[in-house]
């Protein structure tokens, strides 16, 4: 036949069907040419099915080491009854992992390199984690250099610490690993005494700890224990009125709260309230506008939970381009416009009696305006008085019930992000009413200063802004002549920003809001529509995806998360 004409048969079945056989074979104990002995078991198999299966026999064989010609090899490192589950594995892709076996097939699996078993264990361990076992198998994934896992009962630790705090294994921590769990500006506590009562049972379950409680007590918050349990609890116990350190800490607390006016002098991470990242809470979506443009007072929420939008108290008052932030369960809604002027008024919504009242005004009436929570106090920066863009800055003491004026930033920001991060206020993008920003600056509480940070990649106002696992996240806005759908993470150990997977639309006048280990952007402006769509982002996958869109809002909403206790 003329020409050179040829097809490929590929019989893709075929590694499908040969395996069995394989396995067949090995039951049978048929052409096996090495055994494999642990401790006084011997189990037969194939070199070439080893090899071409499980790396480290891969490694050992095609290297030319001793074993590679010897027909029986010792292995010391796994526990026979997971080795011979491992190498069934290894002709079947099968295993069953149980409570019984999953620690020995974890430990043989990380041996052989098996990654994806290894990885499988992993899983089983993370569903089946409980407050009596989460630390021993933090322990035991920590020794394995199995990542997940250790980041896994990092957050189940940090989520549950009062439960954890009650275990036996909670008791056996060495003085290292319990400092190191209650320093953790992420556990979900109730409020700091669940820390204190944590320390102080640790502490004296065993006599010879009592050396570690000064050092143990410069880790609990104690400036956030009410006055009566200070006087009731605190001061009364017997280890802390016999050690000077201690004694020290506990007059410190009891300044801040004898004399609130000294408070910005005893700012420290002390003072600062805790925040887990992975508890579920309820995102409240406030005011925005109608299709039309009008302004709302119209309330929504989000539950995780459920998964859907709906319907929350509305507030006493219409208001778009609203400043939104969360403080001790509370949820503020701050100055915005209500269809005819800027708006100094502030309103408070109680989750508990589901209603909102009327605190203290702001001096300046502020619209597009940033709102952030630090150290017991509300900040907001800029704004837009229906004149101008505005650079002043304003703090809210709820227990005063007092704003007051401190200094302003470098430049007027109107429509700028503002979020707390690592003890400061930074103030992101905006505009003056001629330029649009990239730059960005933060407020030092403590120096009442602020100061240039690393400029966005993009400049942006009407942008959104969170923090999330130590990092500021940015995303949408508009740049003067675009609406925005990139996103941007600012890493503050490189001071660098890079961008990120861009979400699906352009928002300008977007929320973001960290909810659950995630990133919610919310409503905004696609340069034609107002928007009711919401867009999920996942940082372990860097992707966006929709989820509900608000049944109520079509963009423009503030928007703030009260966390489930």
């Amino acid at each position: 036949m003329a020409g050179d004409d040829r097809i490929t048969f590929v019989q893709k079945d075929l590694s499908g069907n040969s395996f069995p056989i394989f396995e067949e074979v090995k039951r049978l104990g048929k052409l096996c040419d090495v055994t494999l002995k642990v401790e006084d078991r011997h189990f037969y198999a194939h070199r070439i099915i080893l090899a071409g299966t499980i790396p480290y026999f891969h490694a050992m064989f095609m290297n030319d080491m001793v074993e590679s010609t010897q027909e029986e090899i010792t292995i010391k490192e796994i526990d026979p009854d997971a080795l011979e589950l491992l190498i069934d594995f290894a002709y079947s892709g099968k295993v069953v992992i149980s409570t019984s076996n999953v620690q020995s097939l974890l430990v043989g699996s990380s041996f052989l390199q098996l990654l994806k078993v290894r990885d499988a264990c992993c899983d089983f361990l993370k569903k089946r984690l409980h407050p009596n076992n989460v630390l021993g198998v933090q322990s035991f994934a920590d020794v394995l250099g199995c990542t997940s896992l250790v980041e896994a009962t990092n957050r189940y630790i940090q989520m549950y610490f009062s439960d954890v705090a009650r275990s036996e294994e909670f008791l056996n921590l060495k003085f290292e690993e319990i400092k190191d769990i209650i320093s953790r500006d992420e556990l979900h506590i109730a409020n700091e005494e669940q820390v204190f009562e944590a320390v102080i049972t640790w502490v004296k379950s065993d006599s010879n700890r009592s050396a570690y409680l000064p050092e143990l007590l410069t880790e609990v918050r104690m400036p956030l224990l009410t006055p009566q349990y200070l006087t009731d609890h605190v001061s009364t116990e017997e280890l802390i009125r016999t050690s000077h350190q201690c004694r020290d800490l506990l007059d410190e607390a009891k300044d801040y709260h004898l004399m609130p006016e000294r408070r910005p002098l005893l700012q420290s991470f002390r003072t600062r309230p805790r925040c887990c990242p992975d508890i579920i809470g309820c995102i409240y979506a406030v005011g925005g506008l109608t299709k039309s443009g009008d302004s709302l007072s119209t309330v929504e929420r989000f539950d995780p939970k459920v998964g859907r939008w709906m319907m929350s108290e509305a507030m006493n008052m219409l208001r778009s381009r609203v400043g939104v932030a969360v403080m001790h369960n509370k949820l503020y809604a701050i100055g915005g416009y209500n269809g005819s002027e800027r708006l100094s008024t502030v309103e408070v919504f109680d989750p508990e009696s589901r209603e909102w009242s009327t605190a203290a005004s702001m001096n300046c009436k502020r619209s597009a305006v940033g709102a952030a929570t630090l150290f017991n106090r509300l900040y907001v920066c800029g704004g837009y008085d229906g004149i101008s863009s505005l650079n002043t800055v304003e703090c809210y003491d709820p227990e005063e019930n007092i704003w007051t004026m401190v200094t302003s930033m470098s430049k007027h920001r109107s429509a700028a992000g503002v979020v707390a991060f690592e003890d400061h206020i930074y103030a992101l993008g905006g505009h003056d009413g001629l330029s649009i920003f990239d730059s960005v600056e933060r407020y030092n509480p403590l120096s009442g200063q602020w100061s240039l940070m690393p400029p966005m990649q993009t400049r942006r106002c009407r942008l959104g802004v969170a923090t999330l696992n130590g990092k500021i996240y940015i995303c949408g806005g508009y740049d003067g002549s675009t609406f925005l759908l990139t996103a941007e993470v600012y890493n503050p150990a490189t001071r660098v920003w890079s961008y990120i997977a861009p979400m699906n639309v352009m928002r300008s006048r977007v929320a973001l809001v960290a909810n659950c280990g995630k990133l919610y952007a919310i409503g905004g402006y696609d340069g034609t529509t107002n928007l009711s769509s919401v867009e999920v982002y996942n940082p372990e996958k860097d992707r966006w995806d929709f989820i509900a869109s608000m049944c109520a809002h079509e963009g423009g909403v503030g928007v703030g998360v009260i966390p489930s206790l």
